[in-house]
């Protein structure tokens, strides 16, 4: 009974929330998504020759392919970026943004690093989560006519992004006997579950949200670090990652679990 009570004040809060935070939601989760990418792309310009060096070192591909490397990165991650946030062409950016995605996992190696690779999953997941938001509000000009029903793709996209999202919370498991790390464990995978199956999601998301940015701030500090140290560019690539998966959960807080989710089947019962 104190169980369902908690749970039930815990919904009503986080409904007040959304009802609040309705108008500019979408908006915040649009900037955190693309927060890495834009990160990324300014980084490419003020390292320019680092990053092609690196590339021309590592592929022996010469210094026009590495600099065409570098050119694609800073101008596809830019301009997606610059797309998404006017809301033009968003599915295109989209499609941009994943390419280069798989083009940074097999350029830096990605590949062979699991906890990278599961993290850039994760962000494909977030973009799979922004092209189910673009698919609803091209949808929603053509409000008043009759519609079979939620589109499938859409609702699959919601399905990919929300599995692929939950990748990021397994690379922050910590496999010690500490009291703290196995409660951060038990209760990070039990929300984790709820968001990847799609029951209470809303709310799971949510709390998500709160519990991984206080976890980025604590950990990933770059701005206490000091430029020049190798680990500064570290944290702070890590702190616009995970940054941008919470703008995947403010998403999926935003436009719901979808067709294929446990709250969506309630409604039938």
């Amino acid at each position: 009974m104190v169980r369902s009570d908690l749970m039930s004040t815990a919904e009503d809060v986080a409904d007040q929330f959304l009802r609040v935070t309705k108008q500019y939601l979408p908006h915040l989760a649009r900037l955190c998504l693309i927060s890495t990418f834009l990160e990324d792309g300014i980084r490419m310009w003020f390292q320019w020759y680092e990053q092609r060096d690196y590339i021309e070192a590592t592929w022996n591909c010469g210094y026009f392919l590495a600099t065409c490397f570098v050119l694609l990165n800073l101008l596809g991650q830019l301009g997606g970026c610059v797309l998404i946030l006017s809301r033009n062409f968003v599915q295109y950016a989209c499609f941009g943004l994943f390419g280069i995605i798989a083009l940074q996992t097999v350029a830096y190696s990605i590949l062979w690093d699991l906890k990278f690779l599961m993290r850039n999953l994760a962000l494909g997941g977030g973009l799979l989560l922004l092209l189910a938001e673009s698919r609803s509000e091209g949808k929603s000009m053509f409000a008043g006519v009759p519609s079979m029903g939620e589109s499938s793709p859409k609702q699959y996209m919601q399905l990919g992004g929300r599995v692929l999202l939950v990748l990021m919370f397994m690379t922050l498991l910590h496999f010690d006997t500490s009291f703290f790390s196995i409660l951060q464990n038990m209760v990070g995978t039990a929300l984790i579950i709820l968001v990847a199956v799609g029951f209470k999601t809303k709310l799971a998301a949510l709390t998500l949200v709160v519990w991984l940015f206080a976890i980025n701030v604590y950990f990933n500090a770059f701005w206490t670090v000091p430029a020049y140290k190798p680990m500064h560019d570290f944290l702070k690539y890590d702190f616009f990652q995970t940054m941008s998966v919470i703008g995947g959960l403010l998403l999926v807080v935003a436009l719901g679990p979808g067709g294929v989710s446990m709250d969506e089947k309630k409604k039938e019962w």
